[in-house]
């Protein structure tokens, strides 16, 4: 629906009548049009995917691999609309791919689970270090 509005909404300005824009800003909103219309075919092309936190990184597979997800790396968000985010996926050097990844998701469809995936996207990073069970305050040689 937004892809169509987009096109409809360039042609319009490129193909309205009278002195509205010169001949050279018109050809570039038929352009872009164009390019719009390339990008929205490109997403709708998009298969379904996984994506699970392991406390450690973020897990992204196709949708048949959910528990499972074979390509570890790292999760960004780089659009939020409420009900719509664009997330990044960068994936981890080891794994050889060295593209990321864009992966759109939207709240209809997961009703219950939107909240924690909001959550998790903002708040899920990696553990770092290590607990040795110290205390506060303590030094590890007062405790022994």
């Amino acid at each position: 629906m937004l892809l169509l509005l987009a096109v409809s909404a360039l042609a319009a300005f490129a193909l309205a009548d009278g002195e509205s824009a010169p001949p050279l800003v018109r050809g570039l909103a038929m352009l872009a049009s164009g390019a719009v219309v390339l990008a929205g075919t490109g997403l709708m092309r998009c298969q379904p995917l996984s994506i699970r936190w392991d406390t450690q990184r973020w897990n992204l597979g196709p949708e048949w691999s959910a528990g499972e997800e074979p390509w570890p790396g790292r999760l960004d968000v780089a659009l939020d609309l409420g009900a719509w985010m664009l997330l990044r996926f960068q994936p981890d050097v080891a794994t050889g791919q060295r593209r990321a990844q864009w992966v759109p998701v939207q709240r209809r469809g997961m009703e219950s689970a939107w909240h924690a995936l909001r959550c998790a996207v903002y708040s899920a990073r990696p553990i770092r270090g290590t607990d040795h069970g110290q205390r506060l305050g303590a030094s590890p040689e007062s405790q022994e």
